[in-house]
């Protein structure tokens, strides 16, 4: 299997996992008259299917390791059960930033959710896996804490239709956030303990896991969902070609780098790796505030918290990586 040898390749593959993550939301907001609830079956399907393309290529091929096949038949059981179990918890937090979306756009959701993911995820894999100077990752995390208050600030100075809803949004951003940051403790445990899991094998029930959590939670979601009316599969079956592509696409963009994520973690560790992935609301608030001027509307000072976001964002970044030299 292909594994980075280098710091530099492990970077590449990092920062591509935070593009890849920061992105793939947009191809919810291009679908037309379809429900997160109904996309979220395309995407969940696209994420699955990359993996499974990637174990059987990029994880299949090369000296390096057991091949993704081999590492399955081999490997303690309960690394399996634990990549499933992360994917579950993913999906859960996945389907509730994807309602803070609708909710509150990309520029706001994604810096709160994946903030507080980033910081929770990053202190449980550390306790697991402590690779990485401690004092740069503490830094790290710190300013991304800054970074979440700051858009938060950025928010409230928006016009947002009413102070319940903006509440609402935020509670369920939040919520999201420590759900998603609860997920990397699980990969970490499959990735290191007994005979563990390669990155792509981790990557493949991961999102197996989360597809089968759309059984479950997604259908009770579109029973009871946290924005507009219930929806049925009749909506699923109506949505046509380019709706159920979008879909797709958008799983396979984040499940691309998500698998990349996992790799680059086999050299740096879970906390450096999913740290570095997780700058991904840096470029969902590109998108947000420049494709689709959710911003438009914000006073020179909620621009000016936009600013120091960024800037927190890309020093959080900056010292993260810094945290494996350190140690090294």
């Amino acid at each position: 299997m292909f594994v980075p040898e280098t710091l530099a390749i492990a970077m590449v593959m990092m920062i591509t996992s935070t593009v890849c993550w920061g992105s793939w939301a947009n191809t919810a907001k291009l679908t037309k008259d379809y429900r997160f609830e109904l996309f979220y079956w395309d995407y969940a399907i696209g994420i699955f299917l990359v993996s499974l393309i990637l174990a059987f290529t990029m994880g299949s091929t090369g000296g390096e390791g057991e091949g993704f096949l081999a590492n399955v038949a081999a490997a303690d059981q309960g690394n399996i059960v634990s990549a499933l179990i992360g994917g579950f918890i993913f999906n859960i937090a996945n389907l509730l930033l994807v309602a803070g979306i609708d909710l509150a756009g990309l520029a706001v959701a994604f810096p709160v959710a994946i903030g507080i993911a980033l910081v929770v995820g990053v202190v449980m894999s550390y306790a697991i896996q402590p690779v990485g100077d401690p004092l740069m990752l503490g830094v790290g995390v710190a300013l991304a804490i800054v970074a979440v208050i700051l858009i938060g600030k950025a928010y409230g100075r928006l016009a947002t239709g009413g102070e319940a809803v903006s509440r609402r949004s935020l509670v369920i951003c939040v919520i999201s956030g420590l759900l998603m940051g609860s997920f990397a403790p699980f990969v970490t445990k499959a990735l290191t303990a007994g005979h563990a899991l390669t990155p792509y094998s981790i990557a493949v029930f991961f999102t197996l896991g989360a597809f089968l959590c759309c059984f479950v939670v997604n259908v009770y979601f579109m029973k009871k969902p946290l924005v507009g009316t219930p929806v049925n599969f009749s909506g699923f079956f109506s949505a046509g070609a380019k709706n159920h592509a979008l879909g797709v696409l958008g799983g396979f963009i984040w499940g691309t780098g998500t698998v990349f994520n996992f790799v680059a973690a086999s050299l740096v560790g879970v906390a450096i790796s999913y740290a570095i992935g997780q700058a991904a609301p840096m470029v969902a608030a590109v998108w947000g505030v420049f494709v689709w001027k959710e911003f438009a509307g914000a006073d020179k000072q909620a621009k000016t918290y936009l600013t120091f976001m960024f800037i927190c964002y890309i020093l959080a970044l900056v010292a993260i990586a810094s945290a494996y030299n350190a140690a090294a």
